[in-house]
């Protein structure tokens, strides 16, 4: 976005490189590069043979492509064309000025935030995008603000899905145990964007407390008035449906580098040599080996509790598939579904989602800041989620 004069914005400034810079063809980082992939690939292929290591790679990439990314897609452009039809009529403002009270103090961020909550909830994290590339929405939003929609939708993103997939367990207090959950996922959410915000009004200085403007909307906003489009209502509803979905599509397009890479590799570390797509479970045995750090903090009943949230860093889904297999083998009880709830809805795979989100926000070079904020947001989750249900039962 840029102002009438036609100069760049200070957020898109600020996201910018400043410079080119330049290092020798071939320099020190070559060779430590080259020896990193070498070394990462004999210890896979070692461990997996290097035709199944291939063949999963492959087979993971397709399956994450197919059903992880194209069902992202869908809900971007659902969520897209619910989103312009908010702002549409004035549904945005609405909630803007009704939870600005409740928001502030929680979150440091406006009202309009919580629609951010209510559409990852209801769906994944990538639905706050919708919101973020509505222009009546950002302009709600210091430049500080911003980034911190990727922490904070993530923290919410498939809770609907987290609840409804714990809630038929058969375990005592399994209702309890849901609650707290979810009250540690919004400790872990408040957690994260509060220490994301701490990072972005760094980050951006002075020009911090600037409001995001579009040229198109500054004249109506002087006279309290928002902009519509042309038609009758029905064809309001129609124009704006149709906008957010195209927004919700190039958001979709956008994420799925990130989710094919990063998820494949972080599955690849976690999953069972015995599973659907094979791995090296390395990742479960330093879960393994820190037990007795973890236990205390998280009060799992097994050290093989711990396999869910890891697994929750690179996918929920993938996750929430493990519970049901500790439930019956007695590797895991209400207790633990309190931690698992939590974890998995307020991490709910943000290593695979968090540098393409951040990028969709034009926020890359802050990707680092909102990954370490939301790695801390999730262990306090799991914290508080463990604390809350040894308190009520």
């Amino acid at each position: 976005m840029s102002d009438k004069t036609g100069s760049a914005s200070p957020h898109q400034a600020a996201a910018e490189p400043k410079a080119h810079h330049y290092k020798p063809k071939i320099s020190a980082e070559t060779f430590i590069c080259l020896a990193v992939i070498v070394l990462l690939f004999t210890y896979l292929a070692i461990k997996l043979t290097f035709p199944v290591l291939i063949k999963t790679i492959m087979d993971m990439a397709f399956d994450l492509l197919i059903n992880t990314c194209l069902f992202i897609m869908s809900l971007a452009v659902i969520m897209g064309a619910l989103s312009e039809v908010l702002a549409e009529f004035g549904i945005i403002e609405l909630f803007n000025k009704l939870l600005s009270p409740l928001m502030k103090p929680l979150y440091g961020m406006p009202g309009a935030a919580s629609l951010g909550i209510i559409t990852t909830f209801m769906s994944d994290n990538p639905a706050i995008l919708t919101l973020a590339k509505n222009p009546d929405f950002k302009t709600k939003f210091r430049y500080y603000q911003l980034p911190a929609l990727c922490n904070l939708g993530t923290a919410f993103g498939m809770g609907l899905l987290v609840i409804s997939f714990m809630s038929p367990l058969q375990l005592d207090n399994i209702g309890t145990a849901i609650l707290c959950g979810l009250l540690g996922a919004i400790a872990g959410s408040i957690i994260s964007t509060r220490l994301m915000l701490r990072k972005t009004r760094k980050y951006y200085k002075e020009q911090a407390d600037t409001y995001f403007t579009d040229p198109k909307l500054t004249g109506a906003n002087k006279q309290d008035l928002r902009l519509i489009r042309e038609g009758s209502g029905f064809q309001r509803v129609m124009s704006a449906m149709l906008d957010g979905g195209k927004n919700g599509v190039e958001i979709g397009l956008g994420i799925i580098p990130g989710v094919l890479t990063i998820c494949t590799l972080v599955l690849l570390f976690t999953n069972q040599p015995t599973d659907t797509y094979p791995g090296v479970a390395l990742i479960p045995k330093i879960g393994g080996a820190l037990n007795f750090i973890l236990q205390p903090l998280f009060g799992f009943s097994s050290p093989e509790a711990i396999s869910v949230p890891i697994t929750a860093l690179g996918s929920a889904g993938a996750a929430m598939a493990v519970v049901p297999k500790l439930v019956d083998q007695g590797l895991a009880y209400a207790n633990d579904i309190a931690v698992f709830t939590a974890m998995c809805m307020c991490w709910s795979g943000y290593l695979s989602t968090h540098i393409a989100m951040m990028d969709s926000l034009d926020c890359r070079p802050l990707s680092s800041d909102a990954i370490l904020s939301h790695t801390i947001g999730g262990l306090g989750a799991g914290v508080v989620a463990n604390l809350l249900f040894k308190l009520f039962c």
